[in-house]
Protein backbone atom coordinates (compact mmCIF):
# COMPACT_ATOMS: atom_id res chain seq x y z
CA UNK A 1 0.00 0.00 0.00
CA UNK A 2 2.60 2.11 1.00
CA UNK A 3 4.67 2.28 -2.60
CA UNK A 4 0.90 3.53 -3.97
CA UNK A 5 1.47 6.73 -2.25
CA UNK A 6 3.01 9.49 -4.03
CA UNK A 7 4.19 13.15 -1.77
CA UNK A 8 2.89 15.99 -3.21
CA UNK A 9 4.44 19.64 -2.94
CA UNK A 10 2.58 23.28 -2.78
CA UNK A 11 3.86 25.40 -4.83
CA UNK A 12 4.08 28.88 -4.60
CA UNK A 13 0.83 29.36 -7.01
CA UNK A 14 -1.00 27.26 -4.76
CA UNK A 15 -0.28 28.10 -1.47
CA UNK A 16 -2.50 30.92 -1.33
CA UNK A 17 -5.63 29.02 -2.77
CA UNK A 18 -4.40 26.14 -0.47
CA UNK A 19 -4.38 28.32 3.08
CA UNK A 20 -8.10 29.54 1.80
CA UNK A 21 -9.26 25.99 1.80
CA UNK A 22 -7.63 25.29 5.25
CA UNK A 23 -9.54 28.12 6.75
CA UNK A 24 -12.90 27.46 5.38
CA UNK A 25 -12.35 23.41 6.43
CA UNK A 26 -11.17 24.52 9.86
CA UNK A 27 -13.84 26.90 10.19
CA UNK A 28 -16.37 24.41 8.52
CA UNK A 29 -14.93 21.39 11.48
CA UNK A 30 -16.96 24.09 13.96
CA UNK A 31 -20.23 23.30 12.70
CA UNK A 32 -19.33 19.15 12.12
CA UNK A 33 -18.43 19.23 15.79
CA UNK A 34 -21.81 21.05 16.85
CA UNK A 35 -23.67 18.26 14.35
CA UNK A 36 -21.84 15.69 15.91
CA UNK A 37 -22.32 16.58 18.78
CA UNK A 38 -26.44 17.02 18.32
CA UNK A 39 -26.60 13.73 16.61
CA UNK A 40 -24.99 12.08 19.68
CA UNK A 41 -22.40 10.18 16.94
CA UNK A 42 -18.99 8.85 18.28
CA UNK A 43 -15.67 9.46 16.37
CA UNK A 44 -12.40 8.49 17.04
CA UNK A 45 -9.24 9.59 15.03
CA UNK A 46 -6.41 7.51 14.78
CA UNK A 47 -3.18 9.71 13.68
CA UNK A 48 -0.31 6.80 13.29
CA UNK A 49 2.72 6.91 10.68
CA UNK A 50 6.90 7.34 11.38
CA UNK A 51 8.19 9.15 14.11
CA UNK A 52 8.77 12.73 12.91
CA UNK A 53 6.16 12.34 10.74
CA UNK A 54 4.27 15.65 12.44
CA UNK A 55 1.67 13.96 14.21
CA UNK A 56 1.28 16.70 16.67
CA UNK A 57 1.14 19.22 14.87
CA UNK A 58 -1.27 17.70 12.76
CA UNK A 59 -3.57 17.50 15.63
CA UNK A 60 -2.81 20.89 16.94
CA UNK A 61 -4.36 22.36 13.92
CA UNK A 62 -7.09 19.61 13.52
CA UNK A 63 -8.24 20.92 16.97
CA UNK A 64 -7.81 24.26 15.98
CA UNK A 65 -11.56 25.68 15.85
CA UNK A 66 -13.15 22.59 17.45
CA UNK A 67 -14.51 22.69 20.74
CA UNK A 68 -12.46 21.55 23.95
CA UNK A 69 -15.49 20.81 26.12
CA UNK A 70 -16.19 17.92 22.90
CA UNK A 71 -12.68 16.24 21.72
CA UNK A 72 -9.76 14.46 23.76
CA UNK A 73 -6.47 13.87 22.52
CA UNK A 74 -4.51 11.12 23.93
CA UNK A 75 -0.73 10.26 23.11
CA UNK A 76 -0.42 6.63 23.07
CA UNK A 77 3.39 5.47 24.06
CA UNK A 78 5.04 2.30 26.03
CA UNK A 79 2.27 0.66 28.15
CA UNK A 80 2.98 1.35 31.68
CA UNK A 81 3.52 -1.34 34.23
CA UNK A 82 0.31 -1.35 35.16
CA UNK A 83 -1.10 -1.39 31.78
CA UNK A 84 0.80 -4.60 31.10
CA UNK A 85 -0.88 -6.30 33.31
CA UNK A 86 -4.33 -5.68 31.93
CA UNK A 87 -5.35 -7.39 28.47
CA UNK A 88 -3.48 -5.17 26.24
CA UNK A 89 -6.29 -3.69 24.18
CA UNK A 90 -7.76 -2.54 27.92
CA UNK A 91 -5.93 0.68 27.61
CA UNK A 92 -7.98 1.69 24.71
CA UNK A 93 -11.43 0.50 25.32
CA UNK A 94 -10.67 2.59 28.42
CA UNK A 95 -10.41 5.53 26.78
CA UNK A 96 -13.56 5.42 24.34
CA UNK A 97 -15.63 8.78 23.72
CA UNK A 98 -19.21 9.23 24.73
CA UNK A 99 -21.41 9.43 21.82
CA UNK A 100 -21.18 12.83 20.66
CA UNK A 101 -17.63 13.75 21.45
CA UNK A 102 -14.29 13.23 19.41
CA UNK A 103 -11.14 10.91 20.72
CA UNK A 104 -8.00 11.88 18.71
CA UNK A 105 -5.37 9.63 19.38
CA UNK A 106 -1.53 10.35 18.63
CA UNK A 107 -0.72 7.00 18.17
CA UNK A 108 -3.02 4.08 18.56
CA UNK A 109 -3.33 0.30 19.14
CA UNK A 110 -1.23 -0.22 16.20
CA UNK A 111 1.89 1.34 18.56
CA UNK A 112 1.48 -1.83 20.29
CA UNK A 113 1.91 -4.30 17.07
CA UNK A 114 3.90 -3.11 13.85
CA UNK A 115 6.35 -0.64 15.85
CA UNK A 116 6.34 -3.67 18.84
CA UNK A 117 7.13 -6.48 16.72
CA UNK A 118 9.72 -4.25 15.24
CA UNK A 119 11.62 -3.16 18.31
CA UNK A 120 11.32 -6.59 20.24
CA UNK A 121 8.80 -6.27 22.27
CA UNK A 122 6.63 -8.65 20.80
CA UNK A 123 6.93 -11.91 18.98
CA UNK A 124 5.35 -13.30 15.58
CA UNK A 125 2.46 -14.75 17.45
CA UNK A 126 1.80 -12.35 19.22
CA UNK A 127 1.88 -9.94 16.61
CA UNK A 128 -0.60 -12.36 14.21
CA UNK A 129 -2.84 -12.27 17.60
CA UNK A 130 -3.19 -8.52 17.71
CA UNK A 131 -3.97 -8.12 14.04
CA UNK A 132 -6.91 -10.15 14.83
CA UNK A 133 -7.96 -8.79 17.98
CA UNK A 134 -7.15 -5.23 16.40
CA UNK A 135 -9.83 -6.05 12.88
CA UNK A 136 -12.44 -7.66 16.13
CA UNK A 137 -12.08 -4.40 18.15
CA UNK A 138 -12.39 -1.75 15.03
CA UNK A 139 -15.48 -4.15 13.33
CA UNK A 140 -17.26 -3.89 16.87
CA UNK A 141 -16.76 -0.15 17.12
CA UNK A 142 -17.94 0.69 14.07
CA UNK A 143 -20.84 -1.57 14.19
CA UNK A 144 -21.91 -0.09 17.37
CA UNK A 145 -22.09 3.00 15.30
CA UNK A 146 -18.68 4.65 16.16
CA UNK A 147 -16.93 7.01 13.09
CA UNK A 148 -13.53 5.88 12.88
CA UNK A 149 -11.10 7.39 10.67
CA UNK A 150 -7.63 5.98 10.32
CA UNK A 151 -4.62 7.78 9.38
CA UNK A 152 -1.31 6.94 8.65
CA UNK A 153 1.42 9.53 8.21
CA UNK A 154 3.87 8.94 5.85
CA UNK A 155 7.59 10.22 5.11
CA UNK A 156 10.56 8.84 3.58
CA UNK A 157 13.76 7.55 5.48
CA UNK A 158 15.17 10.68 4.32
CA UNK A 159 12.73 13.02 4.95
CA UNK A 160 12.92 11.69 8.56
CA UNK A 161 16.70 11.68 9.08
CA UNK A 162 16.15 15.53 7.86
CA UNK A 163 13.70 16.21 10.64
CA UNK A 164 15.28 14.12 13.59
CA UNK A 165 18.42 16.15 12.83
CA UNK A 166 16.30 19.45 13.17
CA UNK A 167 14.68 18.50 16.29
CA UNK A 168 18.28 17.27 17.77
CA UNK A 169 19.74 20.62 17.13
CA UNK A 170 17.77 22.61 18.34
CA UNK A 171 18.17 22.68 23.07
CA UNK A 172 14.12 23.22 23.61
CA UNK A 173 12.83 20.21 20.75
CA UNK A 174 16.22 18.23 21.61
CA UNK A 175 14.28 15.93 23.82
CA UNK A 176 11.88 14.45 21.21
CA UNK A 177 14.06 12.61 19.82
CA UNK A 178 16.71 9.93 20.83
CA UNK A 179 19.34 7.32 20.11
CA UNK A 180 16.97 5.10 19.61
CA UNK A 181 15.01 7.64 17.00
CA UNK A 182 18.36 7.59 15.06
CA UNK A 183 18.31 3.77 15.06
CA UNK A 184 15.13 3.00 13.75
CA UNK A 185 15.89 5.87 10.94
CA UNK A 186 18.59 3.22 10.22
CA UNK A 187 16.31 0.45 10.25
CA UNK A 188 14.01 1.91 7.93
CA UNK A 189 13.41 -0.35 5.57
CA UNK A 190 13.00 -3.12 7.76
CA UNK A 191 9.78 -0.67 9.72
CA UNK A 192 8.34 -0.11 5.87
CA UNK A 193 7.96 -3.56 5.13
CA UNK A 194 6.09 -4.07 8.43
CA UNK A 195 4.03 -1.01 8.73
CA UNK A 196 2.75 -2.07 4.88
CA UNK A 197 1.95 -5.33 5.95
CA UNK A 198 -0.01 -4.54 9.04
CA UNK A 199 -1.99 -1.79 6.95
CA UNK A 200 -2.69 -4.37 4.41
CA UNK A 201 -4.49 -6.70 6.76
CA UNK A 202 -5.70 -4.10 8.69
CA UNK A 203 -7.36 -2.35 5.90
CA UNK A 204 -10.97 -3.37 5.97
CA UNK A 205 -13.85 -2.46 4.52
CA UNK A 206 -15.69 -1.23 7.91
CA UNK A 207 -11.94 0.45 8.76
CA UNK A 208 -9.96 2.12 5.90
CA UNK A 209 -6.62 3.35 6.07
CA UNK A 210 -5.81 7.09 4.72
CA UNK A 211 -2.72 7.32 3.81
CA UNK A 212 -1.05 10.88 3.93
CA UNK A 213 1.72 11.94 1.99
CA UNK A 214 3.76 13.87 4.77
CA UNK A 215 6.97 15.02 3.36
CA UNK A 216 4.72 18.10 3.07
CA UNK A 217 3.16 19.61 6.20
CA UNK A 218 1.09 21.79 3.73
CA UNK A 219 -0.06 19.00 1.93
CA UNK A 220 -0.55 16.71 4.29
CA UNK A 221 -2.62 19.00 6.41
CA UNK A 222 -4.63 19.76 3.90
CA UNK A 223 -5.49 16.26 3.03
CA UNK A 224 -6.23 15.83 6.50
CA UNK A 225 -9.04 18.23 6.78
CA UNK A 226 -10.48 16.47 3.76
CA UNK A 227 -10.24 13.07 4.68
CA UNK A 228 -11.89 14.00 8.44
CA UNK A 229 -14.11 16.55 7.48
CA UNK A 230 -15.89 14.20 4.33
CA UNK A 231 -15.86 11.13 6.39
CA UNK A 232 -17.65 12.95 9.31
CA UNK A 233 -20.30 15.44 7.00
CA UNK A 234 -21.02 11.49 5.12
CA UNK A 235 -21.46 9.74 8.31
CA UNK A 236 -23.64 12.27 9.72
CA UNK A 237 -25.93 12.54 6.83
CA UNK A 238 -26.02 8.39 7.10
CA UNK A 239 -27.17 8.85 10.64
CA UNK A 240 -29.53 11.18 9.63
CA UNK A 241 -31.08 9.11 6.78
CA UNK A 242 -31.09 5.99 9.86
CA UNK A 243 -28.47 3.99 7.33
CA UNK A 244 -25.04 2.35 8.29
CA UNK A 245 -22.36 4.10 7.39
CA UNK A 246 -18.63 2.60 5.36
CA UNK A 247 -15.93 4.80 4.46
CA UNK A 248 -14.70 4.74 1.07
CA UNK A 249 -11.51 2.78 0.65
CA UNK A 250 -8.54 4.05 -1.61
CA UNK A 251 -6.78 0.90 -1.08
CA UNK A 252 -8.79 -3.21 -1.77
CA UNK A 253 -9.64 -4.10 1.27
CA UNK A 254 -9.06 -7.26 3.36
CA UNK A 255 -12.37 -8.95 3.98
CA UNK A 256 -12.05 -10.22 7.28
CA UNK A 257 -15.00 -12.70 8.42
CA UNK A 258 -15.94 -13.20 11.81
CA UNK A 259 -13.95 -16.25 13.22
CA UNK A 260 -16.34 -19.32 14.12
CA UNK A 261 -15.76 -20.55 17.82
CA UNK A 262 -16.17 -24.30 18.56
CA UNK A 263 -19.56 -24.25 20.90
CA UNK A 264 -19.75 -27.47 23.34
CA UNK A 265 -23.18 -29.12 22.93
CA UNK A 266 -25.63 -27.38 26.24
CA UNK A 267 -29.08 -28.67 27.96
CA UNK A 268 -31.60 -26.89 28.00
CA UNK A 269 -32.94 -25.28 31.44
CA UNK A 270 -36.19 -27.56 31.28
CA UNK A 271 -33.84 -30.85 30.84
CA UNK A 272 -31.45 -30.23 34.01
CA UNK A 273 -31.97 -32.34 37.28
CA UNK A 274 -33.15 -30.30 40.07
CA UNK A 275 -33.33 -32.44 42.64
CA UNK A 276 -29.66 -32.03 43.63
CA UNK A 277 -29.22 -31.64 47.35
CA UNK A 278 -26.53 -31.79 50.29
CA UNK A 279 -27.20 -32.62 54.43
CA UNK A 280 -25.99 -30.20 56.64
CA UNK A 281 -23.01 -32.57 57.31
CA UNK A 282 -21.76 -33.25 53.48
CA UNK A 283 -21.97 -29.15 53.56
CA UNK A 284 -19.98 -28.71 56.48
CA UNK A 285 -17.46 -30.70 55.64
CA UNK A 286 -16.88 -29.73 51.26
CA UNK A 287 -17.65 -26.07 51.93
CA UNK A 288 -13.98 -26.20 53.99
CA UNK A 289 -12.56 -28.93 51.79
CA UNK A 290 -12.78 -26.73 48.67
CA UNK A 291 -12.81 -22.93 50.01
CA UNK A 292 -9.16 -24.27 51.43
CA UNK A 293 -8.37 -25.40 48.14
CA UNK A 294 -9.39 -22.26 46.23
CA UNK A 295 -7.43 -20.00 49.05
CA UNK A 296 -4.28 -22.32 47.64
CA UNK A 297 -5.16 -21.68 44.58
CA UNK A 298 -5.92 -18.08 44.28
CA UNK A 299 -2.17 -17.82 45.88
CA UNK A 300 -0.63 -19.80 42.96
CA UNK A 301 -3.07 -17.55 40.32
CA UNK A 302 -1.03 -14.64 41.86
CA UNK A 303 2.28 -16.00 42.07
CA UNK A 304 2.18 -16.55 38.23
CA UNK A 305 -0.22 -13.89 37.47
CA UNK A 306 -3.34 -15.64 35.96
CA UNK A 307 -6.10 -13.71 36.05
CA UNK A 308 -9.46 -15.34 37.07
CA UNK A 309 -12.87 -13.51 35.85
CA UNK A 310 -16.10 -15.74 37.74
CA UNK A 311 -19.35 -14.31 35.84
CA UNK A 312 -22.90 -15.33 37.95
CA UNK A 313 -26.49 -14.97 35.83
CA UNK A 314 -29.44 -16.45 37.45
CA UNK A 315 -32.66 -16.04 38.05
CA UNK A 316 -33.81 -13.59 40.60
CA UNK A 317 -33.58 -14.76 43.76
CA UNK A 318 -31.90 -17.67 42.96
CA UNK A 319 -29.12 -17.24 45.34
CA UNK A 320 -26.32 -15.92 43.35
CA UNK A 321 -25.51 -13.14 46.67
CA UNK A 322 -24.66 -15.91 48.81
CA UNK A 323 -22.99 -18.60 46.36
CA UNK A 324 -20.46 -15.39 45.82
CA UNK A 325 -20.10 -14.78 49.82
CA UNK A 326 -19.00 -18.75 49.70
CA UNK A 327 -16.38 -18.13 47.16
CA UNK A 328 -15.47 -14.69 47.94
CA UNK A 329 -15.20 -15.73 51.57
CA UNK A 330 -12.53 -18.55 50.64
CA UNK A 331 -10.27 -15.36 49.29
CA UNK A 332 -7.61 -13.02 50.22
CA UNK A 333 -9.64 -9.93 49.98
CA UNK A 334 -6.54 -7.96 48.75
CA UNK A 335 -6.63 -10.12 45.69
CA UNK A 336 -10.40 -9.78 44.54
CA UNK A 337 -13.21 -7.52 43.95
CA UNK A 338 -16.97 -8.21 43.71
CA UNK A 339 -18.53 -6.34 40.49
CA UNK A 340 -22.31 -5.99 40.81
CA UNK A 341 -23.58 -4.81 37.61
CA UNK A 342 -27.42 -2.88 37.37
CA UNK A 343 -28.54 -0.87 35.07
CA UNK A 344 -26.31 1.17 33.08
CA UNK A 345 -25.47 4.77 34.06
CA UNK A 346 -25.65 7.86 31.38
CA UNK A 347 -21.74 7.63 30.94
CA UNK A 348 -22.02 3.99 30.51
CA UNK A 349 -25.20 4.13 27.85
CA UNK A 350 -23.01 6.52 26.04
CA UNK A 351 -20.56 3.97 24.77
CA UNK A 352 -20.37 0.55 23.40
CA UNK A 353 -21.74 -1.91 26.05
CA UNK A 354 -19.25 -4.00 26.70
CA UNK A 355 -16.80 -0.20 28.40
CA UNK A 356 -18.04 -0.84 31.47
CA UNK A 357 -17.00 -4.44 31.89
CA UNK A 358 -13.65 -3.91 30.13
CA UNK A 359 -13.44 -0.89 32.86
CA UNK A 360 -14.06 -3.39 35.48
CA UNK A 361 -11.57 -6.11 35.57
CA UNK A 362 -9.10 -6.17 37.81
CA UNK A 363 -5.36 -6.55 37.19
CA UNK A 364 -3.59 -10.19 36.50
CA UNK A 365 -3.31 -12.20 39.56
CA UNK A 366 -6.37 -11.39 40.64
CA UNK A 367 -10.01 -12.21 40.94
CA UNK A 368 -12.72 -10.41 38.84
CA UNK A 369 -16.14 -11.81 39.98
CA UNK A 370 -18.84 -10.28 38.41
CA UNK A 371 -22.74 -10.26 40.10
CA UNK A 372 -24.48 -10.02 36.47
CA UNK A 373 -22.95 -9.07 33.54
CA UNK A 374 -22.71 -8.68 29.93
CA UNK A 375 -25.34 -10.93 29.47
CA UNK A 376 -27.92 -8.66 29.79
CA UNK A 377 -27.29 -7.82 26.15
CA UNK A 378 -29.16 -10.80 25.06
CA UNK A 379 -31.39 -11.28 28.24
CA UNK A 380 -33.28 -8.17 29.82
CA UNK A 381 -32.16 -5.83 26.44
CA UNK A 382 -34.07 -8.13 24.06
CA UNK A 383 -36.96 -9.31 26.01
CA UNK A 384 -37.24 -5.63 27.11
CA UNK A 385 -36.45 -4.23 23.46
CA UNK A 386 -33.86 -2.00 24.94
CA UNK A 387 -31.64 -2.17 22.29
CA UNK A 388 -32.46 -2.71 18.09
CA UNK A 389 -32.78 -6.51 17.53
CA UNK A 390 -29.70 -6.00 15.02
CA UNK A 391 -27.66 -5.43 17.43
CA UNK A 392 -28.83 -8.00 20.12
CA UNK A 393 -27.79 -10.74 17.40
CA UNK A 394 -24.53 -9.61 17.19
CA UNK A 395 -23.89 -9.56 20.58
CA UNK A 396 -23.52 -13.22 20.75
CA UNK A 397 -20.38 -12.98 18.05
CA UNK A 398 -18.65 -10.12 20.17
CA UNK A 399 -19.45 -11.58 24.00
CA UNK A 400 -17.73 -14.94 22.10
CA UNK A 401 -14.48 -12.54 20.98
CA UNK A 402 -14.81 -10.81 24.46
CA UNK A 403 -14.26 -13.84 26.20
CA UNK A 404 -11.94 -14.91 23.79
CA UNK A 405 -9.45 -12.02 24.58
CA UNK A 406 -10.02 -12.77 28.13
CA UNK A 407 -8.45 -16.36 27.63
CA UNK A 408 -5.49 -15.05 25.55
CA UNK A 409 -4.80 -12.73 28.16
CA UNK A 410 -4.03 -15.81 30.18
CA UNK A 411 -7.76 -15.62 32.20
CA UNK A 412 -9.60 -18.16 33.75
CA UNK A 413 -12.95 -17.77 32.63
CA UNK A 414 -15.74 -19.46 34.49
CA UNK A 415 -19.42 -18.70 33.66
CA UNK A 416 -22.64 -19.53 36.11
CA UNK A 417 -26.37 -19.72 35.81
CA UNK A 418 -27.71 -20.18 38.66
CA UNK A 419 -31.07 -21.82 38.00
CA UNK A 420 -33.90 -22.56 40.41
CA UNK A 421 -37.49 -23.93 39.31
CA UNK A 422 -40.54 -22.01 38.65
CA UNK A 423 -41.99 -23.27 42.20
CA UNK A 424 -38.76 -22.34 44.32
CA UNK A 425 -38.31 -18.86 43.33
CA UNK A 426 -42.43 -18.70 44.26
CA UNK A 427 -41.57 -20.01 47.36
CA UNK A 428 -38.81 -17.92 47.88
CA UNK A 429 -40.07 -14.32 46.84
CA UNK A 430 -42.99 -15.09 49.63
CA UNK A 431 -40.56 -15.31 51.89
CA UNK A 432 -39.02 -12.29 51.44
CA UNK A 433 -42.38 -10.42 50.60
CA UNK A 434 -43.26 -11.90 54.35
CA UNK A 435 -39.83 -11.03 56.06
CA UNK A 436 -39.78 -7.38 56.85
CA UNK A 437 -35.67 -7.87 56.87
CA UNK A 438 -35.81 -9.08 53.66
CA UNK A 439 -38.06 -7.07 51.67
CA UNK A 440 -35.36 -4.68 50.32
CA UNK A 441 -34.63 -7.70 47.99
CA UNK A 442 -37.82 -8.45 46.24
CA UNK A 443 -39.14 -5.25 44.12
CA UNK A 444 -42.11 -5.01 41.49
CA UNK A 445 -39.96 -5.45 38.36
CA UNK A 446 -38.94 -9.23 40.27
CA UNK A 447 -42.80 -10.14 40.19
CA UNK A 448 -43.20 -8.30 36.59
CA UNK A 449 -40.13 -10.50 35.41
CA UNK A 450 -41.55 -13.75 36.70
CA UNK A 451 -44.67 -12.80 34.54
CA UNK A 452 -42.15 -13.47 31.64
CA UNK A 453 -40.68 -16.41 32.81
CA UNK A 454 -40.82 -18.82 29.77
CA UNK A 455 -39.50 -15.83 27.66
CA UNK A 456 -36.59 -15.53 29.91
CA UNK A 457 -36.17 -19.45 29.56
CA UNK A 458 -36.05 -19.48 26.18
CA UNK A 459 -33.41 -16.26 26.06
CA UNK A 460 -31.50 -18.33 28.40
CA UNK A 461 -31.48 -21.81 26.64
CA UNK A 462 -30.65 -19.55 23.54
CA UNK A 463 -27.83 -17.39 24.87
CA UNK A 464 -26.25 -20.67 26.43
CA UNK A 465 -26.32 -22.53 23.09
CA UNK A 466 -24.73 -19.88 21.29
CA UNK A 467 -22.05 -18.47 24.04
CA UNK A 468 -21.09 -22.20 25.59
CA UNK A 469 -17.46 -21.68 24.32
CA UNK A 470 -14.57 -24.39 24.48
CA UNK A 471 -12.46 -21.44 26.37
CA UNK A 472 -15.55 -20.26 28.46
CA UNK A 473 -18.10 -22.64 29.31
CA UNK A 474 -21.60 -22.02 31.10
CA UNK A 475 -21.71 -24.50 33.79
CA UNK A 476 -25.70 -24.98 34.87
CA UNK A 477 -26.04 -24.68 38.84
CA UNK A 478 -28.64 -26.97 40.09
CA UNK A 479 -29.76 -24.34 42.83
CA UNK A 480 -32.87 -25.10 44.30
CA UNK A 481 -30.67 -26.39 47.26
CA UNK A 482 -28.60 -23.39 48.15
CA UNK A 483 -26.08 -25.28 49.94
CA UNK A 484 -25.66 -27.78 46.72
CA UNK A 485 -24.80 -25.08 44.52
CA UNK A 486 -22.74 -23.06 46.68
CA UNK A 487 -20.53 -26.29 46.81
CA UNK A 488 -20.81 -27.51 42.87
CA UNK A 489 -19.63 -23.39 42.04
CA UNK A 490 -16.50 -23.43 44.68
CA UNK A 491 -16.05 -26.72 42.88
CA UNK A 492 -15.76 -25.19 39.32
CA UNK A 493 -13.94 -23.13 39.81
CA UNK A 494 -11.03 -24.90 41.37
CA UNK A 495 -11.23 -27.53 38.76
CA UNK A 496 -10.93 -24.37 36.05
CA UNK A 497 -7.72 -23.07 37.72
CA UNK A 498 -6.34 -26.87 38.09
CA UNK A 499 -6.81 -27.10 34.82
CA UNK A 500 -5.19 -23.72 33.80
CA UNK A 501 -1.88 -24.44 35.63
CA UNK A 502 -1.42 -27.76 34.67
Amino acid sequence: MLELVKQRKITDEESAEVEKELTAMREEMIELANAVKMAKLPVIITIDGWSAAGKGSQIKHLIKYMDPRFFDVESIRTPTPEEKRMPWLHRFWKRLPKKGEFLILDGSWYRDTAKALVSGEIDKDTYKQRIGDINVFERQLTDDGCLLIKLFLHITGGEQKKRMDKLAANPYTAWRVDGQDFADNKAYDKFYKRYDKTLERTNTAYAPWHIIPANSRTASRLEILRVVTGSVKAALDAKAKGEPFTETAEFPVNDVRPEKFKLVKTKKLAEIDMDKSLTDKEYGEKLKKYQDRLFELQNICYQRKIPVVIAYEGWDAGGKGGNIKRVAAALDPRGYEVKPIAAPEPSELARHYLWRFWNRLEKDGHFTIFDRTWYGRVMVEVLEKLTPPERTEMAYQEINEFEHMLTEWGAVVVKFWINIDKDEQLRRFTERQNTPSKQWKITDEDWRNREKWDDYEKAVDRMIELTSTEFALWTVIEGNDKKYARIKALKTICRAIEENIK
